[in-house]
């Protein structure tokens, strides 16, 4: 039974003694709040950026496996920035004069290795008097003239190989491919590069009135990377408002608004401190923290406040009424927040380096917020008036009572009109729920009104796209890529990629080789093709030698050094996980044909395939956290409440909310992905507390009025009632905050949690007094 289990919760921790412990050290206990404020607040002055872009695999993974092989032969896949524009005029000699400086002061960025641009475009000349190619740049010098410029450009034009990768004739635009260092790529220190090219590109804009794209995995991370911090900061600040807001709204004074302010803040400092000392980064999911920990802190103390009000009330005694609060509200709130960081806490079995962390500071830090409320809120009180006057006056508000007292009575007169209308809604949400989709973006957290989501699209639309898409191929011998005939291979591999719209052209030793057969027939554009058998060793008797960097880094860096492993590098579209899966699952028949098996070894992945299987393993490994927190969830109601029946009462009112969400998003759409399926974690954790809090009071009533269950319920409805939707009312204001984010992902938790929030709320004032109603006709 609820009301002995909570008394065995009471022996094992000693209530009485906590409750004579806390109001006994006050002055003790704010000393040692305090000195652990003052070394958290210090290590929190150390807390860190995340840098990187998170693997969504474990390093297990076979997928992972094969990528991370992949960086070790040929290096970072994402290492590049793209610079687009819109230029009718840029071979006018002052265009292209500007374009050449923008080139140069690009490329005198620390951290900045290469920057290819028609303005640095490499060409491939063939010298018979050696009998080698000469690699030389197209633009030698800054142009003086005009005439300078248009031969350039007939030069430039001749470049097949730079068609649709540095230049778009037909749409008359230019792109450049800026090349950053390791360091620059994945470090703090990438901050200052971005801020430096986004200088240099800023005054080329406003010089010339055109507008410029920027994207790349390093510029997409760092820019998301700024914005989180900025996000961070305003929610925390506007989070503390609208929660302070609301209390004052509900309590009318000053008093407990600044006691349960200063403790949320208090906790806000504990997890950055804690953040540190667990070596844990800034993410986009640790970052939403903050605000979730002052909701959280917010509605613990409502329940605290609305007891405190209620036992003074009765007493007239501070001290005895505070002792009151910690005796019976610490239990129950115990429970609360341990089913919410078990929520929390389930997201660890994902073994994901986002989760992972998130999942063990949330849990930490939730209870720990509860440990500093049920321990500084009574000493707060106790150093302050007693309650009275506006403080008090909801408890005795008519309008507040008439409608706790008209729901008790929809409740007991309306049981099968509740159940009726429960049961046409979960027909229609369940047909909603069955219409969910699975998907995922490699970069899936931009708005798409954004200028970072506009730029993308820019490339996309000009050179395919601008995400990482690599295939691997071993050829299983030394030399085993020289050859006509695995050249002609390649290029059968290239002509089925173009097939697929969501590709950009592709990068490869093929392309090398075409554009040498077209420097070895002096530079026509149309001999950029693969050559014959007898060509071929022509061709190569007049390639220089892979010394010393004689080579750029955009030929060199696709192949190895024992020329036996090469690669196909395109640049893909940000399409759905679906579509990715869709484009690798056709393409490999068509690879298994060209590339035997028995004689090549060869491997689709890059950034775009980590995010297809990533995206696959989370959703699994996601959907397993919630329903291990469910179980677990279900555990504690066992243990708490000792019968099946009322285990099953406690759950229904909980799993309503979750399935009505599921419609909702199967109807407008909206797919399930890591962002998503969290929102169902966050919300079962989160609404079960009223569910612990109603029951925990109807038990109390059936103690006092004798076993009378219609009395009981009714009781219970108009004392937890209020608290219920106060508390309701700030989770559901907390989390609408997080719907002005510019991140798609905390955008949808922003107006998904309150419509679940919202929805659980009235499961538990309607749905959850009806079921114990019709499940009980004696004291359990």
């Amino acid at each position: 039974m609820f009301f002995l289990s909570l008394q065995i919760v009471k022996n094992v921790f000693m209530w009485d003694t906590i409750a004579n412990y806390i109001l006994k050290h006050r002055v003790l206990n704010l000393f040692i709040v305090s000195i652990i404020l003052i070394f958290m607040g210090v290590k929190a002055f150390n807390v860190k950026m995340g840098h990187n872009l998170a693997n969504t695999l474990p390093d297990t993974d076979s997928t992972m496996i094969v990528y991370r092989q992949f960086l070790d032969k040929y290096g970072q896949d994402g290492r590049s920035v793209f610079v687009g524009m819109y230029d009718a005029d840029l071979y006018t000699l002052e265009h292209f004069q500007d374009y050449y400086d923008l080139n140069t002061k690009i490329r005198e960025i620390d951290g900045v290795t290469e920057c290819l641009s028609v303005t640095r475009i490499y060409n491939l000349k063939k010298n018979d008097s050696i009998k080698k190619f000469e690699l030389s740049q197209v633009v030698k010098s800054r142009p003086e003239t005009q005439e300078e410029v248009d031969a350039i450009r007939d030069e430039i034009m001749s470049l097949a190989m730079y068609d649709g990768l540095l230049f778009n004739p037909e749409k008359n635009s230019v792109m450049m491919i800026v090349s950053l260092d390791e360091e620059h790529v994945t470090t703090k220190v990438r901050k200052d590069l971005v801020l430096s090219l986004k200088q240099i590109l800023d005054e080329y804009s406003e010089a010339h009135g055109i507008e410029i794209c920027v994207s790349g995995m390093p510029y997409i991370r760092e820019i998301t990377t700024q914005k989180m911090v900025k996000e961070i900061v305003g929610f925390t600040l506007l989070s503390i408002f609208v929660a302070g807001f609301i209390l004052y709204l509900f309590f009318r004074s000053w008093r407990p608004l600044v006691s349960v302010v200063s403790i949320v803040i208090i906790s806000v400092a504990y997890m950055f401190g804690i953040m540190v000392l667990l070596n844990f980064d800034v993410t986009i999911l640790t970052g939403v923290l903050p605000p979730l920990l002052i909701i959280i802190g917010v509605e613990n103390s409502i329940f605290m406040l609305n007891k405190y009000h209620r036992e003074f009330d009765a007493c007239h005694d501070k001290f005895e009424a505070l002792r009151n609060v910690i005796v019976r509200i610490g239990p129950a709130n115990f429970l609360t927040n341990t089913t919410t960081a078990v929520s929390f806490a389930s997201f660890i079995i994902t073994r994901n380096v986002l989760l992972v962390p998130f999942g063990i500071l949330a849990s930490v830090c939730i209870m720990l917020t509860y440990v500093l409320t049920i321990v500084l809120l009574p000493t707060f009180f106790s150093y302050q008036k007693n309650p009275e006057g506006k403080m008090v006056n909801y408890m005795n508000s008519p309008k507040i009572n008439y409608i706790m007292a008209e729901v008790s009575k929809f409740v007991l007169g309306r049981k099968r009109f509740i159940y009726a209308v429960l049961g046409v809604v979960m027909i229609v949400v369940v047909i909603g729920a069955m219409r969910m989709t699975t998907s995922g973006r490699v970069v899936d957290d931009i708005a798409k009104s954004d200028k970072l989501y506009k730029d993308i699209m820019f490339f996309e639309e000009n050179v395919g796209g601008v995400m990482p898409f690599e295939i691997s191929i071993d050829t299983k011998k030394p030399k085993g890529i020289m050859n006509a005939t695995f050249i002609r291979k390649v290029q059968q591999l290239q002509d089925t990629l173009a097939l697929y719209p969501e590709f950009s052209s592709p990068l490869s030793i093929a392309e090398v080789v075409k554009f040498a057969r077209q420097g070895f027939f002096n530079g026509k554009r149309e001999q950029y093709k693969v050559p014959s058998n007898n060509e071929f060793g022509f061709i190569l008797k007049y390639m220089p030698e892979n010394k010393g960097g004689e080579l750029p880094n955009v030929i060199s860096q696709y192949m190895d050094k024992e020329m036996q492993c090469t690669r196909i590098s395109v640049q893909m579209a940000n399409v759905t996980t679906p579509k990715i899966d869709s484009i690798s699952k056709s393409l490999t028949p068509a690879i298994n044909k060209i590339f035997p098996k028995e004689k090549y070894d060869v491997v689709m992945t890059g950034s775009a395939m980590v995010t297809l299987q990533g995206t696959n393993y989370l959703i699994r490994n996601l959907s397993y956290s919630l329903f291990l927190a469910f179980l677990v969830i279900a555990f504690l109601m066992v243990i708490t409440f000792h019968k099946f029946k009322m285990v099953v009462i406690s759950l229904i009112p909980n799993l309503i909310p979750l399935l009505f969400t599921a419609g909702v998003m199967g109807y407008f759409g909206i797919p399930l992905k890591m962002s998503t399926i969290i929102v169902f974690s966050i919300a079962l954790g989160i609404s079960v507390d009223n569910t612990i809090h109603y029951l925990a009071r109807y038990r109390l009533q059936m103690k006092i009025n004798g076993n009378d269950i219609k009395k009981s319920v009714m009781a219970a409805i108009q004392e937890t009632g209020p608290s219920m939707i106060y508390s309701a009312s700030i989770l559901i204001c907390g989390f609408l905050i997080f719907a002005f984010s510019s991140f798609g992902g905390t955008k949808i938790v922003g107006f998904l949690v309150p419509l679940t929030l919202l929805v659980a709320l009235i499961t538990n004032i309607l749905v959850l007094p009806a079921l114990v109603l019709t499940f009980n006709r004696k004291k359990i």
